[in-house]
């Protein structure tokens, strides 16, 4: 692996209870996180494909570490998501480089299919700032009750020269949908939208 990886961590959301309905079964989230040596730090590059295979190598990684986490086989997974928090010392397109040219392929087959494109956020910030990965449906953009989002944080991360880069897996959508539209169920997966 390209990516000089200072730390990961995984977490699992589980809602058993909303509005005080119980959630049966609970609505699961799953965020894998690493924080990494950002390359170009401090420092102009024209070339970023160093950060866009560590995006490659990241989105494989991160994508098999959610799925493993919820329990699930790679069919299972309902919705997807990416994120990317760049030190200070980097710029917004270091995580631009990671997130989009090819970590997108090897979330896909960490989950199966994905023919929708994966939601993605990315901002400047230090330790311990909030970072949303928004949610989508990773087949039918048009499923509303997949539009979603978790939040991560880290007390010590990203530093100055670091990337926190998050991906993010659920295999439900939100608690208690009700605003119509494609659902789950109906999902064909051969446009990305429908």
């Amino acid at each position: 692996m390209s990516a000089k990886i200072r730390k990961t961590a995984v977490w699992v959301e589980e809602t058993h209870l909303e509005m005080g309905r119980e959630i049966s079964p609970p609505t699961r989230k799953a965020v894998a996180v690493a924080v990494i040596e950002n390359p170009f730090a401090g420092s102009y590059e024209d070339d970023l494909t160093v950060l866009m295979d560590i995006g490659a190598e990241l989105g494989g990684l991160l994508g098999d570490r959610c799925v493993q986490a919820l329990g699930i086989t790679p069919d299972q997974a309902e919705s997807y998501g990416k994120a990317a928090m760049v030190g200070e010392n980097g710029e917004l397109e270091h995580a631009a480089a990671i997130l989009h040219p090819k970590l997108g392929a090897p979330l896909r087959k960490a989950v199966e299919k994905g023919a929708a494109l994966v939601p993605s956020s990315k901002k400047m910030g230090g330790p311990g700032q909030d970072l949303d990965v928004p949610l989508g449906h990773k087949d039918a953009a048009y499923v509303r009750s997949h539009f979603d989002g978790v939040e991560v944080r880290m007390n010590d991360a990203p530093r100055a020269n670091e990337i926190l880069v998050a991906v993010a897996v659920t295999d439900s959508g939100r608690p208690l949908p009700r605003v119509g539209g494609l659902t789950h169920a109906e999902a064909e997966g051969k446009d990305g939208l429908r």
